[in-house]
């Protein structure tokens, strides 16, 4: 409802990851760009878009980058337990071992589920830490089946988009095949995440660690994982710097520009049906 009030009158909206569904296409019948800083359009009804003839754009590789430093951070975070660590210490205490030792990333095995470009990023940041990689992306030559890298990895690295095909898509049966030792990172969509078995698994020991930039339904965060000190959560940040936030929105300022001249860029529009339509001229 806010973002329809918002949306009412305008002919164009550069967005994050507001929802733009049915009912705010209706109350802004002017609109004509929806320009995303980010390249996820799961907040975005897009058949909805197109019937109203509105284009939606993207703004690809701006900020692949940041996203990769952001789940490099957050591996390396869970596997050297620096929350844990950081709350120790601000306790008083001096844990240099015993319940809190730390673990390695050198010499692991790191799973990549999904290598789009930002998982590409993540893997020659992977590079220099002396680790075997994994990945199951059935776009990829020599990719291995997404059971194979859950059930040898040691940390699972979640980029994907969220798609029926992708929904839920580690779920309790998954979790179950990582095993006690491994950490699962997610910095895609928390819905491709099945988070009540996630809980599950992390309270009962089955899953030693995660680390959560996305959640099913943000900013709501399950309570459960809140209190749980093996849980590093950050709110959906891996895409954004100050360099990046900058990129985005000169890129989806342009994208809004192009579509109403009527020349989007085709590579940057998520719902090109409508072009065909003509509802961008």
């Amino acid at each position: 409802a806010e973002v329809a009030a918002l949306a009412a009158g305008a002919v164009a909206a550069i967005v994050s990851t507001d929802p733009f569904d049915r009912t705010v296409f209706a109350a802004a019948p002017g609109l004509r760009v929806v320009a995303r800083v980010g390249v996820g359009t799961d907040s975005v009804d897009l058949a909805a878009a197109t019937d109203a003839g509105v284009v939606v754009t993207t703004t690809p590789g701006a900020n692949c980058e940041t996203a990769a430093d952001h789940a490099l951070a957050l591996i390396l975070a869970a596997a050297r337990r620096l929350l844990e660590h950081d709350a120790s210490v601000r306790r008083g205490e001096w844990a240099r071992g015993g319940a809190l030792t730390p673990w390695d990333l050198h010499q692991t095995t790191v799973g990549l589920v999904g290598c789009g470009e930002i998982g590409r990023a993540v893997l020659r940041r992977l590079e220099g830490f002396g680790v075997d990689v994994l990945v199951a992306d059935p776009a990829v030559a020599d990719a291995v089946p997404l059971d194979e890298v859950l059930a040898r990895a040691d940390i699972v690295s979640l980029h994907l988009p969220l798609s029926p095909a992708t929904r839920n898509l580690i779920g309790e049966r998954e979790l179950a095949a990582m095993g006690p030792e491994a950490i699962l990172v997610n910095t895609s969509r928390g819905a491709v995440v099945d988070e009540p078995a996630l809980v599950r698994a992390l309270a009962s020991g089955a899953l030693r660690a995660a680390a959560l930039d996305v959640f099913a339904d943000e900013p709501r965060i399950p309570a459960e994982l809140l209190g749980m000190p093996n849980v590093l959560l950050t709110p959906h940040v891996g895409g954004l710097s100050e360099r990046s936030i900058g990129e985005m929105t000169e890129r989806a300022t342009r994208c809004v520009l192009d579509a109403l001249a009527g020349a989007p860029d085709p590579l940057t529009v998520a719902n090109p049906a409508v072009l065909g339509a003509g509802a961008a001229a």
